[in-house]
């Protein structure tokens, strides 16, 4: 059982990651009779373009620990929700049955699959100075509907997982794609989470890809994300949770190269076990 997770950043096609999915699912490569695997995506870039076109730009903010996220009001919500559970939901599902695999595309709102509390304050640090932002629609996975998934994994789908939650009130609310990737494969103890992205794994001189980390002990996790920059101190994040879950490894990879995860299961990232 593995569980990928597709990120949302510029520079992502689609088509190697559906055709690598495709054959590892249907038992085209070294997998006996094929591997049982859930697809998470993100929609970051998509919904910039579109925040932008709609009048309505993206704002990012930075917590009061370190980490970067789309501030989400309730337009954002409602932008964020047509690019992910529509459109890229959509693309993936039909590129993936063209390939021949039984996709079913759906978000963590839908049967509550993904369910947390919202955050509807959020404290940040602006300009030097802390602030607290209300009206957010964001929140965090706190329960995995784990029953739904094996019914659908046991009857021959593949899911194919959007970034959005239901509130215990019943809300729709934004998740970090990372993390939901991490609370999915940890409820269904995975031997794999990989997380791929536009870079080539973890950094030690972010922007220089010359300088990937190949491997990092678990228990040296927090030392290692020091040299995580951006959007990958979520990703170091959602791998420390994985493994904390009873995720057998986390490999951080690149998502823009031929066979990703076929890649990525062989060792090419940062494979964190």
């Amino acid at each position: 059982m593995i569980v990928v997770k597709m990120g949302g950043g510029e520079g992502l096609g689609i088509d190697g990651l559906c055709a690598d999915v495709a054959a590892l699912v249907n038992g085209h490569t070294d997998v006996k009779d094929g591997q049982r695997l859930v697809l998470v995506h993100g929609g970051s870039h998509e919904t910039n373009v579109l925040s932008a076109k709609l009048g309505h730009p993206a704002r990012f903010v930075t917590s009061l620990s370190g980490y970067q996220s789309r501030f989400t009001d309730r337009e954002t919500l409602e932008i964020f929700a047509l690019v992910v559970a529509g459109k890229l939901n959509k693309l993936l599902v039909e590129r993936l049955q063209g390939l021949g695999v039984n996709a079913l595309g759906l978000s963590g709102l839908d049967g509550r699959l993904l369910e947390g509390q919202r955050k509807s304050v959020l404290k940040i640090r602006e300009e030097g100075k802390s602030k607290v932002l209300r009206g957010d629609w964001s929140g965090t996975v706190e329960r995995v509907n784990i029953g739904l998934l094996q019914l659908l994994l046991d009857n021959g789908y593949t899911p194919v997982v959007a970034p959005l939650a239901v509130s215990y009130a019943g809300e729709m609310v934004n998740v970090d794609a990372d993390r939901a990737a991490a609370a999915i494969a940890s409820a269904l103890r995975a031997e794999t989470l990989v997380i791929l992205s536009n870079v080539p794994g973890l950094l030690s001189r972010f922007p220089d890809e010359g300088s990937l980390v190949p491997f990092i002990r678990r228990d040296r996790v927090e030392e290692y994300a020091a040299y995580a920059q951006g959007r990958m101190k979520k990703k170091v994040l959602g791998a420390q949770e994985a493994l904390a879950g009873g995720v057998g490894r986390v490999v951080l990879a690149d998502g823009r190269i031929e066979a990703p995860v076929s890649q990525a299961l062989a060792g090419r990232g940062t494979v964190i076990q």
